[in-house]
Order: C-alpha cells, then sequence, then structure tokens
C-alpha cells in the first residue's frame, strides 16, 4: 500500500499545530513508514539514499515490512496525502543530541534500551497521541521542509537515531504482557490524536504491523495495536470495545456484575426480579409460615387400633342439637307425675335416645359426656371409652367388649352429665335393660347421681368432699370423725361450713360436700332360688357416719317386703350406705327365655330438713323411703342432711371384684346395657337444672381448679398443688359466716 505525504504531513501547519488522521486499511499487511518518523530500523546511508531517490519526484518510496514486501509510494504531495507524523513543536535542532554531540534516539518504546517516560523531554520531542500510538519525528525534516520533499541527509543524519540505543526484539509474542497503564479506546472518551492533518486525509493511513512499538499499545488478542482502534471517528462503533477486550478492566467489573446490573436494570428486569421476589416469599409463607401458625397438633395419632363396626348408618350432621330441655320425642302421657305428697310435678328434662347414631365424645353433645379413662376409684377391670356409648334403635347402648385396651382386658361405656346437666330436688326416672342374664354374677350395671363438686373418676375432685352432706363444725367434719375405732377412714370434710375467712370456699358459712344417691346398682343373689337372681340395691351414700353406719330405721320404709329388704352391707371406712335391695324380673335382662323387656327405675326427693324424704321405685311401685329423721344426731355427730347439691347424672356398665363375684365362665361378651330414655321431674316452684345454683354454686370453684378437675391422674387435692382450708374448730380462726 503506498503513502504520499505533503507539506501538511511533514511539517506544521500554517497555524503552527500538528494534525493526523488515520485511514482506514487497517488490515492490510503492509504499512508505509513515515521517513520523518523513529523507525529504529533503518540506518543513515539508507534514510539518505531514500531522501535523494525521492526528493521533488515521484519517485516510490520502498519500506520493507516483516512480510519482506515491498510497498511503492507514488511520492509527496498536496494532492493526495496518505499518512501524517507527528512533528515536535521545537525548532532546535541541536535538542536530539546528547552531551558527546552524539546522535540521540528520540525512540522511547518497549525496546529502548533507557526506557524513560519522563515527561522532561516534552519540550522537545511531540507527545504521544491519546490512543498511544508513539510516533515521533525529528524537528529538524519539519524544520527544514515545510511544504513538500524530504529532508537533506545530512540533517537527517544528524537527527537520527543512534543504532547503540536499540536493542534487538526478541521473538514476537502473541499475548504480550500489558503495562500498568490501561489503554484508553476511542470508545472510552479519548481526544482526538495530536498533529492531525487539517487537510483531507481520509485515506490516510498509519496502520503498522509492527509489533515493537510501547508496551502499553499492545492489544492481548490478536496482535494488533489497540490505538488502532476504531480507524476513522466516523467508524467509531458502540461495540468497538468487545473487539479489543481489556482483562484489568472485565476483571473490575466481574467484581461489581451484581451491583452494576441492579443499578442499570431497566423496568422490564425490574418487575421480573420483583415477580420473583414475592413468588419466592409466597412460597415461604405458604409452606413454612402458613403451617407453623395453623399447627394444631390434630395430626398426631397413636397407633392404629382395629374397631369393630356397630353400624353401617350414615349419621346427619347436627342431629343431636336441641333447642329444648325436653325431648320432642317424650310422650305427652309422661309431661306430669304425681309425687308422694300427691302433687303433681312437671316434666323439666328428658332425652328419649330416639335420634340414631348419637355419639357423646368430649364436648359433642349439649348434655352428656361419654369419659375415657380408668375408673380407678372401685379398681373396675374395664376401660371407659367414648366408642362404646353411641344410640342405636332408639335407645342408648353401653356396651362391654372382651376388648383389651390400655393394659385392662375390658372396654365398656360410661355417660354422664357432669357440670352440664344438674338438679337438686324432684323425680328422676329411666327405662333400663340390664346386660346379660339375671342369673349370671359379675357384672356392674349403675345408674347414679352424685354432688357436682365431685367429678366421677377424678379423684382428686371428690377427696374431702365425698359422700359429705354436712352442715355442723364439730368432730363430724375432722379426720375419721376423730374416733380411734377406724369407723373412718376419710380424710374430713374440705369445705366445711366453719370454714375460715379468706380460705378457699365456693360459699362460705355453707357445708359443702358431694353425696351420692344410687337410683339402682345391679347385682345377683346366687342364694335365692339355687341358680340366682338379680337384684336392685338403691342407696343413699352419705358422711359422717352413724354408730355402726346404722341410721335409725324407725324413719325408713318399705313397701313391699316380699321382694325388697334392707341391704346387709349399709357402709365401710369410706361411707354409709342407706340401702336397701330389691330382686327383679328375669324378663328385664337382655338375654334369657323371656328377656329384652325394659323397667323403669327412680328416685323422688326433697331436701327440706325437716319433711325431705328420699323414696326409690322400681316400676310404678315404690320400694323404700328414707326420711330425712333418719340421719339425726348420733354420738359425736351432728344432722347429715338429704343432699341439698346439684346433682349429676350418671350411666355406666363396669365389671370389678370390690362389687360381685364374677362368674368368668357363665358371661357371654359382648354384653350391652340399653337406656330407653332419661326423664326428670321437679315441683313446679322449685325448678332448677342447673350446676351452679346461687345458694350452691360450683362454676367458679370449678373454674379456679381446673387442675383438679381436668387431670383423672390425680388422686389427691395436695397432689393437684392445692391444700384443705382451715376451719374454726381446728384452725384457729375465725369463720363469720357461720351461724352454728
Amino acid at each position: 500500500m503506498s503513502r504520499r505525504a505533503n507539506d501538511n504531513q511533514f511539517g506544521r501547519t500554517a497555524g503552527g499545530t500538528n494534525n493526523g488522521s488515520f485511514d482506514s486499511d487497517y488490515n492490510d499487511n503492509y504499512r508505509a513508514q513515515d521517513p520523518g518518523s523513529s523507525n529504529p530500523f533503518l540506518d543513515e546511508s539508507e534514510l539518505n539514499g531514500l531522501f535523494n531517490s525521492g526528493k521533488n519526484s515521484a519517485t516510490s518510496l520502498l519500506h520493507q515490512d516483516s512480510t519482506s514486501d515491498s510497498v511503492p509510494s507514488s511520492g509527496y504531495n498536496n494532492s493526495n496525502p496518505s499518512a501524517q507524523l507527528l512533528h515536535p513543536s521545537n525548532n532546535n535542532t541541536n535538542s536530539n543530541k546528547n552531551l558527546n554531540n552524539q546522535p540521540v534516539s528520540d525512540y522511547k518504546g518497549y525496546y529502548a534500551r533507557n526506557n524513560n517516560n519522563n515527561s522532561s523531554n516534552s519540550g522537545n520531542i511531540q507527545g504521544r497521541s491519546p490512543n498511544g500510538a508513539g510516533l515521533r519525528v525529528p524537528s529538524t525534516i519539519s524544520q527544514q521542509q515545510p511544504n513538500h520533499g524530504f529532508p537533506s541527509s545530512t540533517s537527517m543524519a544528524s537527527n537520527l537515531i543512534a543504532t547503540s540505543d536499540i536493542m534487538s526484539p526478541p521473538a514476537f509474542d502473541r499475548y504480550p504482557q500489558v503495562g500498568n497503564s490501561r489503554t484508553v479506546s476511542m470508545h472510552a472518551g479519548g481526544t482526538p490524536l495530536q498533529g492531525s492533518s487539517s487537510g483531507n486525509n481520509s485515506n490516510s493511513s498509519i496502520n503498522s504491523s509492527n509489533p515493537f512499538l510501547s508496551d502499553q499499545d499492545f492489544s492481548p488478542f490478536g496482535g494488533y495495536p489497540a490505538s488502532s482502534f476504531p480507524l476513522k471517528m466516523d467508524e467509531k462503533e458502540d461495540d468497538d470495545y468487545l473487539h479489543n477486550p481489556d482483562l484489568e478492566e472485565d476483571l473490575r467489573l466481574d467484581k461489581k456484575r451484581f451491583e452494576l446490573d441492579l443499578k442499570n436494570m431497566d423496568k422490564r428486569s425490574a418487575g421480573g426480579l420483583i415477580g420473583i421476589l414475592l413468588l419466592f416469599l409466597g412460597a415461604i409463607a405458604v409452606f413454612i409460615i402458613l403451617p407453623v401458625v395453623t399447627f394444631t397438633g390434630a395430626g398426631r395419632h397413636g397407633s392404629a387400633e382395629v374397631t369393630e363396626l356397630l353400624t353401617l348408618y350414615e349419621y346427619p350432621q347436627l342431629s343431636a342439637i336441641r333447642t329444648s330441655l325436653v325431648d320432642p320425642d317424650t310422650p305427652s302421657s309422661a309431661k306430669t307425675v304425681k309425687s308422694l305428697s300427691g302433687d303433681t310435678w312437671e316434666l323439666v328434662f328428658s332425652d328419649e335416645f330416639n335420634a340414631e347414631g348419637r355419639t357423646f365424645f368430649d364436648n359433642e353433645d349439649q348434655f352428656w359426656t361419654a369419659p375415657n379413662f380408668h375408673y380407678d376409684a372401685t379398681k373396675d377391670l374395664e376401660w371407659y371409652s367414648p366408642q362404646q356409648v353411641i344410640t342405636s334403635e332408639g335407645t342408648l347402648k353401653l356396651r362391654m367388649d372382651a376388648y383389651k385396651n390400655n393394659d385392662l382386658y375390658y372396654r365398656s361405656g360410661m355417660l354422664q352429665s357432669w357440670n352440664k346437666l344438674c338438679f337438686t330436688q324432684g323425680r328422676l326416672e329411666i327405662s333400663v335393660n340390664l346386660p346379660n342374664y339375671g342369673t349370671i354374677s359379675g357384672l356392674w350395671p349403675g345408674a347414679w347421681t352424685l354432688g357436682n363438686l365431685g367429678r366421677p373418676g377424678y379423684q382428686a375432685t371428690t377427696e374431702g368432699v365425698w359422700p359429705y352432706s354436712y352442715e355442723a363444725c364439730d368432730a363430724g367434719i375432722t379426720p375419721n370423725q376423730s374416733s380411734p375405732d377406724g369407723i373412718s377412714y376419710l380424710p374430713g370434710q374440705k369445705l366445711s361450713a366453719c370454714t375460715c375467712d379468706g380460705e378457699d370456699h365456693p360459699n362460705l358459712g355453707v357445708g359443702r360436700g358431694a353425696p351420692e344417691i344410687d337410683i339402682i346398682e345391679i347385682e345377683t343373689d346366687t342364694s335365692l332360688h339355687g341358680t340366682g337372681v338379680g337384684v336392685a340395691s338403691q342407696s343413699y351414700q352419705v358422711a359422717p357416719f352413724d354408730i355402726w353406719y346404722i341410721p335409725d330405721y324407725d324413719f325408713v320404709e318399705i313397701y313391699n317386703e316380699s321382694i325388697t329388704s334392707m341391704n346387709t352391707y349399709c357402709g365401710g371406712p369410706f361411707q354409709q350406705a342407706v340401702s336397701a335391695v330389691s330382686t327383679l324380673n328375669a324378663s328385664w335382662y337382655e338375654f334369657g327365655q323371656t328377656a329384652g323387656h325394659y323397667q323403669k327405675y327412680a328416685i323422688e326427693y326433697l331436701h327440706d330438713n325437716d319433711d325431705g324424704y328420699i323414696r326409690w321405685h322400681v316400676g310404678d311401685n315404690p320400694t323404700f323411703t328414707v326420711f330425712a329423721t333418719a340421719l339425726h344426731p348420733n354420738g359425736n355427730i351432728d344432722w347429715r342432711r338429704i343432699s341439698k347439691e346439684p346433682m349429676s347424672i350418671i350411666l355406666n356398665l363396669g365389671i370389678s371384684n370390690n362389687w360381685a363375684y364374677i362368674d368368668w365362665q357363665s358371661i357371654y361378651f359382648p354384653v350391652t346395657m340399653s337406656i330407653d330414655y332419661v326423664r326428670l321431674y321437679q315441683p313446679n316452684d322449685s325448678i332448677s337444672v342447673t350446676c351452679d345454683p346461687s345458694d350452691h354454686p360450683t362454676y367458679d370453684y370449678i373454674v379456679a381448679h381446673e387442675t383438679a378437675y381436668y387431670n383423672v391422674n390425680l388422686t389427691s387435692w395436695e397432689a393437684a398443688g392445692y391444700t384443705y382450708p382451715k376451719n374454726a374448730l381446728t384452725g384457729n380462726c375465725k369463720s363469720s359466716k357461720f351461724s352454728g
């Protein structure tokens, strides 16, 4: 490729400013070297010959490139400029000599022996171009040839390079070491080249494939000088930096890539990032936070147990919900009843159990609960489970199976109305078909009532209150009744009438307890008729005790001595039982030739201190009556009263060696106790079906002692964390509300 030069290319312009430009012939393998440049590879004789042969002529100037191809030159004139050279601004021709008057090289590139880039030489030598070309021209050339042609050999020789200052170039390295100074590309904001020509130099080229330029001018990719990009200003493109990579810059940018991406992202990218973050946070909320805050532990179940389905009937939901205490299925003929005195009492509560499939798990029914525990107070052999209590065929079924449950070999059912449905006086009537055969001993069916301050099966709640019904403040409230003969093992009345002021008591000044009235407890008398016959024990269990547990029988009535007699068991160290037994018909049982019939059993009582009584019934006939006067003061104890406590109702089917002899070989499991209905009648002026009456409250006391009332494993009041309240008799304190 040829290159032409005119006086504007080799000398200063009229304005005294050096100008220059690059042409686009970058990819040619040849580059024409300006004779005025600091080419370290031409000696003095070669330069003189070139100047002499080319002066004022159009002869070609040949330059040997590394490819050994010659490139013709068309001379130097103003019409066809092809290259520009950078010229020093100093006109002093001796500026390039050293102290010994030897020619000094302006070359300060990579291979100079003394590579000194000190800016102190700027007065004599034109500085590097902004993109690091580093080409220099002796000042003598520009001074002597202002318009065209070459300088004389003498003047050229005086300004040429001392060859002793040039090192031999090493083998070409495709990836030379990059210097400390980072190359500034045109894209990065470099300024135009100094000394560019003001003329039309668009075809000019200063391209060079010489690998011996400054080390700071190398591109680590491709072997071309970084100053060659872009070729011309109008060819500058936004992606030029991609073709001239900068390792140091790339490393710096890589370290800040995430930060820069965040700062320079557009709205679409920002929206996508926000969307991803929202999805991530939503997943955390749905799969972690929500399960944590809604965890109830309901998914924790014990090992599965194989159970027998009692029925395949699909039970309708909410079938047990009632809006009236009286069951709508109760016949109108059963809405009233005659009392002992001939008064008419109204039906205030009934449950006919006609709704199919009712169950009685905790908090499942309005009036009843089937507990899930072992009744340890009487050392029962069965586990009471709600699964054994269900309504079927218009009756309530309490079923006992020979099925191992919680290390007990029998499982049965109990139903109780504790703290849901209570009554204080009236007539409670149930209709029952008894389990098994009437002639087989061992089972313990029961229907009974208990004061609401004692929860059935929860021994911590019954300690000190069962079976007390006492309003005095004497030896009867002390442990063992203060009697050394062992008549009583009771711990004393916990809630006596003379409990001291400020002590723990439901209502100070009133003796409180949990007496028991048994409607029936069924057993078998094997001494009768050789094979045995079923009998019903009907009792009032009370404390403190009479001497030898015997009440005043002058105030006890038996109506048919052929079927009813006083019970030979009248009490023990834990309760006094005013009890009678009546024989039963074998047809009232579950099995037998004439079995399957139901019989009703009832208690009727009033708690008046003078005219109070308790009367028991089997069928429509009364069996016996205990009047209030039968429990008058005896020895060192005072009156035991007919219960004034709110009484809860309990129905159960148990088995225990503490009750009767068990004829294991004759009991065929499963057996079922069936209840047709439960009905409650009360005097019109004394209707009360609450467990928290104003004169004998229980609600607040139960709430204040929930540990005892809701933990069946606690067997004493002290184990529940409570202490007995002090009383005026033994506590050396005052009871201002006791009037006795």
